[in-house]
């Protein structure tokens, strides 16, 4: 936070920095409030008072170099029974007509009351509270009922909180950067992600790291992998999927990047993909064209898995629909000139400031 007057305003730099400050701090929230059911109430209100300060501190730091306020004069005392004077033109135009209270505009399709102001009108693509009626589109954010809500308002990284869930649904998104916590372990039964565009979503930390928070036993910091995982209906996304214990089905997928740890891994109707997979067993394709595999990178091999220790067969696919004997044409093994290298996935793929969702998509290859 000390640093955020030093950085420019040109490019959007200081904002970024500022939204990564925001997310953190939400993280930060969520993560006590997953907590809450095991940490003792002395801790907690101690974690939310730091929570408390940490946000005050960074809206003194915004304060201290936002832009002065213009001068301007100031009415102490208002005439509460005063009317603006295209008002008392309405009125005396009714008086002349004999129409009690009646009000035309002749040459303003515009009422004289003042409009709402900017900042308590209602956002585009909102309802009110009072509103009743649906919207004709669907939010920005629209979770399964299994899965955790996630606050649009925060940052442009969304990090939900997973208290009460058991399961992970992320469907409906487009333009969105998702990372789950590490409080997420305990919601690995299963996981889904259908209906993804332009998006990088990120389950790796629950399922293959531990968690840092010294707060919760051994057997919570456990990573999980998810039993298993399904993907369909995704467009030019990034996928890191973390790890799975059971099979990965990956239905019409277009133009993306996945990076899976799995025993199984079987893709249907994809064209354009390329996979950084660590598979146990043959991985198996159909209706399949354009598909390309590479090892696991790196950075997502660290920490022991029961799944890292078995070989790795991501380079014996199965075409089910290629019956010759010759090799498949519809996948490859992707040149290592062509891999993306340990650097992007360790420091572009988090976020963070300075790296937007079009950057981490471009630098892993997603876009051009």
């Amino acid at each position: 936070m000390a640093k955020l007057g030093e950085m420019s305003t040109v490019g959007g730099e200081r904002t970024d920095a500022v939204d990564h400050c925001l997310a953190g701090i939400a993280r930060l929230s969520y993560e006590v409030k997953d907590a809450s059911s095991y940490i003792p109430a002395y801790d907690q209100r101690t974690y939310g008072e730091a929570i408390k300060a940490l946000s005050a501190k960074l809206e003194e730091t915004r304060a201290s170099f936002a832009p002065r306020p213009k001068f301007t004069f100031k009415t102490t005392h208002k005439n509460n029974s005063a009317i603006s004077l295209q008002d008392a033109a309405e009125l005396a135009s009714a008086q002349r007509r004999h129409i009690p209270g009646y009000c035309s505009y002749p040459n303003s399709n515009e009422s004289s009351l003042a409009p709402t102001p900017a900042y308590l009108a209602t956002p585009p693509n909102e309802t009110s509270a009072s509103s009743t009626e649906p919207t004709s589109e669907p939010s920005a954010l629209q979770p399964a009922s299994s899965s955790p809500n996630l606050d649009p308002r925060t940052a442009a990284i969304r990090k939900p909180s997973f208290a009460t869930s058991t399961s992970v649904s992320i469907s409906s998104h487009t333009n969105l950067h998702i990372i789950l916590p590490s409080s997420a372990s305990h919601a690995t039964s299963s996981g889904s992600l259908t209906s993804l565009r332009h998006c990088v979503v990120d389950m790796s930390v629950p399922t293959t790291a531990s968690s840092s928070s010294p707060s919760q036993t051994a057997s919570q910091t456990q990573p999980q992998p998810f039993a298993g995982l399904t993907i369909k209906n995704v467009k030019e996304s990034l996928l890191v999927c973390g790890s799975v214990s059971g099979a990965a089905h990956i239905t019409d997928v277009e133009d993306s990047v996945l990076v899976i740890t799995t025993r199984q891994f079987r893709m249907h109707e994809c064209r354009n993909c390329v996979v950084y997979l660590h598979c146990s067993s043959k991985p198996i394709i159909e209706d399949c064209s354009g598909i390309r595999f590479a090892p696991l990178p790196k950075p997502y091999n660290l920490t022991p898995t029961p799944l890292s220790s078995t070989p790795n067969l991501y380079n014996q696919v199965d075409d089910f629909k290629w019956l010759k004997a010759e090799h498949s044409p519809n996948w490859s093994l992707l040149a290592p000139e062509d891999t993306i290298v340990d650097e992007v996935w360790r420091d572009i793929v988090p976020g963070g400031p300075g790296w937007s969702l079009a950057d981490i998509l471009k630098a892993t290859g997603v876009t051009r």
